[in-house]
């Protein structure tokens, strides 16, 4: 996304900056060159909101679907974790069940 605006708004810079040469160098009344300017200014000015909201729109495009991704990736860790924790839990209390049976092979034995 950087190059595409990078180059986007050199593109645009230039073509400003050409259509304002063009304008000052030619041979019209000052009352002329004057309005063509500022409609010149006026085309800018729009030509740079449309890129604007053209670059918001693909911005938020592109961080919905990470935060999608991410969303996903966060459930799958989360459903993952979750397992494990049943294994732990399985095998803690087989390990309880061990230590109760020779617990009370001791007490018997005492």
């Amino acid at each position: 996304m950087g190059n595409t605006t990078n180059t986007l708004a050199g593109i645009i810079a230039g073509s400003a900056i050409g259509a304002a040469l063009g304008i000052l160098f030619a041979p019209d009344k000052g009352e002329n060159t004057r309005r063509k300017i500022a409609e010149q200014a006026v085309a800018a000015k729009e030509n740079l909101e449309e890129t604007a909201i053209d670059l918001r729109d693909r911005a938020a495009t592109t961080i919905g679907s990470k935060t999608d991704t991410l969303e996903t990736k966060m459930n799958h860790l989360v459903s993952d974790v979750s397992y494990k924790a049943e294994d732990v839990i399985t095998t803690l209390e087989k390990k309880l069940a061990e230590l109760k049976a020779k617990n009370k092979k001791l007490q018997k034995t005492s």
